[in-house]
């Protein structure tokens, strides 16, 4: 066994807010003693943004407004070089979460075209006959809770023929009437989704209803933005074909890390939205949109 490195935090759900302070202690672990050349510990926090592809070729200005956006870069030095002796070494740190100016430390979030992640960072610089020994941990930032509740903001919804947009044959189109309502779309992120549905009726059968949780992301600057929107979680609420009249109820729990708070700056903003999907039985595929403002208490 060579030498391991491993960074431990105090905090078992590793959530901190900004001007925190992360405690913990890096443990060096070796059956022979350890000669070293420092042992450092950096704290990174960054905004990666990336295209898709259908958005390499748009905009030429692309290229400069998705360099990763650095929120915070600090680096301590925990022990000058020497010798650590065989067997375990734990070294306690305390390192503040603070950003320099005006900065914002984002909340943590693992998108598919923007990703906004936090990291300690731990160095073990060795003579060159050893390699140098590295060692990152995530810890998950979480932006500063809302002074007030957000104002509920309730949708009843009916769905019919009618109701329906980008529909190339309306006349094709059984007939059906689907109504419903969700409690909020002012929705606080800790809290499930909630509302319910009802088919009143439907000429075709009811194959299935799903809810899905999609996530809206832009990256992009003056000359142009790309918007790309994708799936982050589908729940299927019935299956089969329901009976009519019956309350079906809607309940959806925000995923951690694929969810924040929706997030809007300059170059890049963060949305989210819940689809209604109904797919009657002759392949008939009937969405309704509703887009969703995620916030924290």
């Amino acid at each position: 066994m060579g030498t391991a490195l491993d960074i431990k935090l105090k905090r078992a759900n590793k959530v901190y807010h900004c001007g925190e302070v992360l405690t913990g202690v890096v443990v060096v672990t070796s059956k022979d003693s350890v000669q070293h050349q420092g042992i450092s510990l950096t704290m990174e926090g960054s905004v990666n943004m990336q295209l898709s592809a259908k958005s390499v070729g748009m905009f030429e200005a692309f290229y400069n407004s998705v360099k990763p956006i650095q929120l915070i870069n600090s680096t301590v030095e925990m022990v000058k070089p020497g010798k650590l002796p065989s067997g375990k070494t734990e070294i306690p740190f305390e390192f503040p979460l603070q950003v320099k100016g005006n900065k914002i430390l984002y909340e943590t979030y693992h998108g598919v075209f923007v990703n906004i992640q936090y990291t300690l960072r731990c160095d073990m610089r060795r003579s060159l006959l050893a390699k140098d020994l590295t060692k990152t941990c995530e810890f998950i930032v979480h932006s500063p809770p809302l002074k007030n509740k957000p104002t509920p903001s309730p949708v009843d919804f009916t769905i019919t023929p009618e109701t329906l947009q980008n529909v190339k044959e309306r006349a094709l189109l059984p007939k059906f009437l689907i109504r419903g309502h969700l409690s909020s779309t002012n929705c606080i992120i800790t809290q499930p989704l909630t509302g319910e549905l009802v088919v009143v009726n439907s000429d075709a059968a009811v194959k299935s209803i799903e809810l899905q949780l999609v996530r809206v992301e832009t990256c992009g600057c003056a000359e142009g933005y790309a918007r790309d929107a994708t799936e982050i979680q589908n729940i299927q609420i019935a299956d089969g074909d329901v009976c009519r009249n019956l309350p079906i109820p809607i309940y959806m729990v925000f995923p951690r890390l694929f969810t924040c708070p929706t997030l809007e700056t300059t170059n890049f903003k963060v949305e989210f939205e819940v689809n209604i999907v109904v797919l009657l039985h002759d392949d008939h595929l009937i969405t309704e949109n509703f887009p969703l403002k995620l916030c924290r208490l």
